[in-house]
């Protein structure tokens, strides 16, 4: 069986690491390239940079941001926000990212993810959801989650798997924040759609919500925020609880 990931989640606005809850009221974490360091030392087995207003303030994510937090880590690096083009993605790559994740653009132009498939491999290309629970369905808000759309979310991930997305980045407007838990139920609703890995992300509060997410929820990774940032639980405690309920973990 292969290892569960532990990823940490770098929500940067201004250059700034920032988290809010259900998408809302962002707050300063901390700088991006120190955090990273901390995560690379404590045992992190990757580290997303989301660019949380890129789209909707029509920018780029930021080079300097990128190359800031590469140089502090040695595992793999996704990058999103904002990310609407082949020339943007290229950008990524170039200023130190190992993938990119595209979520609006994705949305409004499916057959970027074939190219960019195409460029660097599936194993580049991460397509972020982000869902919400309306009328017993999960539907999908894109631009930061501000803009609600007609997709299902399961529908669209059986989509972006078709499409040459090699990971689905799938994160609860919900539990966003909240430190409630992981929402097991969108999460194995996904999983059980595609053939393609599943990061859950939104609601970490406990080391046996991470136990529910990879069990009930049947995630491949699970991504956090808060939990993190503020040095609330040690990643190496956590790869251990898993460890001794016998979810495999890299110790």
């Amino acid at each position: 069986m292969l290892s569960k990931r532990i990823i940490a989640c770098l929500d940067v606005r201004d250059g700034q690491v920032v988290k809010g809850i259900n998408f809302e009221g962002l707050r300063s974490a901390g700088d991006p390239g120190a955090l990273a360091r901390r995560y690379n030392r404590e045992g992190i087995d990757e580290v997303v940079i989301l660019d949380v207003t890129a789209t909707i303030e029509k920018r780029k994510a930021m080079a300097r941001t990128i190359g800031a937090v590469a140089q502090e880590i040695f595992l793999p690096l996704c990058v999103g926000g904002g990310i609407n083009d082949e020339a943007h993605a290229d950008s990524a790559i170039e200023a130190g990212a190992d993938k990119v994740s595209l979520n609006t653009a994705a949305i409004a132009r499916p057959e970027l993810l074939t190219a960019l498939a195409r460029r660097y491999g599936s194993q580049a290309v991460i397509v972020a959801i982000d869902a919400k629970r309306e009328a017993g369905a999960f539907r999908i808000y894109v631009r930061s989650g501000r803009q609600a759309t007609d997709r299902d979310a399961v529908e669209w991930a059986r989509e972006a798997a078709d499409r040459g997305a090699g990971e689905i980045l799938l994160t609860s407007i919900d539990r966003d924040g909240t430190k409630s838990g992981f929402d097991c139920e969108l999460t194995a609703a996904v999983s059980e759609a595609v053939s393609i890995p599943v990061i859950a992300s939104g609601g970490a509060g406990t080391f046996d919500h991470f136990v529910d997410v990879f069990t009930a929820g049947r995630a491949d990774a699970a991504l956090a925020a808060s939990i993190f940032h503020y040095a609330e639980r040690a990643v190496v405690d956590l790869k251990q609880h898993l460890a001794g309920r016998g979810i495999p973990v890299r110790l």
